[in-house]
């Protein structure tokens, strides 16, 4: 099923006739050309001839012999093979990176600079450049240290407030750290386009998977930096709200979300416990948060006797938020049931590919071609540019 405003072809994209040089590697940065890609943009991917993208071997799982991974970020983009060591390639990827409107890297900083085709090298010949670098942890005293998800939720942070209280620190089940950097990136990206058109002026962004991080914590943040707390890992529970926490129903988990007053009240006289909701100790969140075990114990009882299901559909219907603990089948089965049509047909972009989330009513993304076969359109973009194949 395909939504209305999810279609497979449509007119012109937000973004048509913007062009992106991408250098970008492994995640972050080719989330966020795909994103920009889905948008009308025409983003030439720029990889190493004979290996390309390191995601193209991660794997397994594999479909039509190429890596999920590598197919999950990147539709829509034109891959052309460049060996960047040699002259003569290297001199098709300036002429790429001069007919550009954004430049898109992810090397370790110094990397492009030691190429010819850092952002002062590049910008006297192209001035409306925008020139997006991605790092892990900045360019000044943190730039030798490796971009890794991994390594920047352990020292970032995010490891610390993840997982059961006293345990080993837990890190997300995806990386979730570049797919966030990513989304910063393309808003910096977005962002100079819309200086540029009222200008003329390109400019450099700068977007560290360590800070990115930093500001995604949001309330973790906010509560070292304004309250002097250094926050712990506390399993599924909230610091700030209660219950706001994992439940076990008569058949599997549970989650309660309950956000205010009203929500609990709502919940206690669902549970036959109206009487709960008037308790000094339960009246407000703030008082639930300090009494939170005596809570649990009082919502534990009560919540196992029914079933998930049944339980989401009482509460929803009470105005209580609550839900079972899915996995991807189930999640992409509610978002279907929902009417969200969260997959792209396989004929539209290859296999498995999810759809863009951003709806727009005018433009809406489109998905015009699978992931590309390494070096697939190297010869077709090199006449475009009037290069015949591997003249110098």
């Amino acid at each position: 099923m395909v939504h209305a405003d999810q279609q497979v072809t449509t007119g012109p994209g937000a973004l048509s006739g913007i062009v992106v040089a991408d250098f970008g590697r492994v995640l972050a940065g080719p989330y966020m050309t795909m994103l920009l890609a889905d948008l009308g943009a025409d983003v030439i991917k720029i990889e190493r001839p004979g290996s390309g993208d390191d995601t193209r071997a991660w794997g397994p799982p594999f479909a039509d012999g190429q890596a999920t991974y590598f197919l999950g970020v990147n539709r829509n983009k034109r891959s052309v093979a460049l060996d960047l060591t040699d002259p003569t390639d290297l001199a098709a990827a300036r002429a790429i990176v001069d007919r550009a409107d954004v430049l898109v890297e992810n090397f370790r900083p110094g990397t492009m600079e030691k190429l010819g085709l850092g952002y002062d090298d590049v910008r006297a010949s192209n001035p409306g450049l925008v020139y997006c670098s991605v790092t892990g942890f900045g360019t000044a005293e943190g730039a030798h240290l490796p971009g890794y998800d991994l390594l920047v939720q352990a020292m970032g942070g995010l490891m610390s407030v993840t997982g059961e209280p006293g345990g080993q620190g837990t890190k997300a089940g995806v990386a979730l750290v570049d797919v966030i950097t990513g989304l910063h990136a393309g808003l910096g990206v977005l962002a100079a386009l819309r200086h540029r058109e009222r200008t003329g002026e390109g400019q450099r962004v700068e977007v560290s998977l360590l800070t990115s991080l930093l500001s995604a914590l949001t309330n973790q943040s906010a509560a070292h930096l304004a309250a002097g707390v250094v926050p712990r890992a506390m399993g599924n529970r909230h610091p700030s709200i209660a219950p706001y926490e994992v439940f076990e129903a008569q058949d599997r988990p549970l989650v309660l979300a309950v956000g205010n007053d009203r929500q609990f009240r709502a919940l206690c006289v669902r549970l036959g416990l109206p009487g709960l909701a008037d308790d000094a100790r339960f009246a407000t969140n703030s008082a639930r948060v300090a009494h939170r075990e005596e809570l649990v114990a009082a919502l534990a009882g009560p919540l196992a006797g029914r079933t998930a299901d049944r339980w989401f559909e009482e509460l929803t219907a009470a105005g209580v938020p609550c839900g079972p603990i899915n996995d991807l089948a189930a999640a992409f089965g509610l978002a279907d049931r929902l009417g969200l049509a969260p997959h792209v047909p396989d004929d539209a972009a290859g296999p498995g590919q999810v759809v863009n989330p951003i709806t727009l009513g005018v433009t809406p993304p489109s998905y015009r071609a699978a992931p590309p076969r390494l070096g697939e359109h190297t010869t077709s973009l090199l006449t475009e540019l009037g290069r015949a194949p591997g003249a110098p």
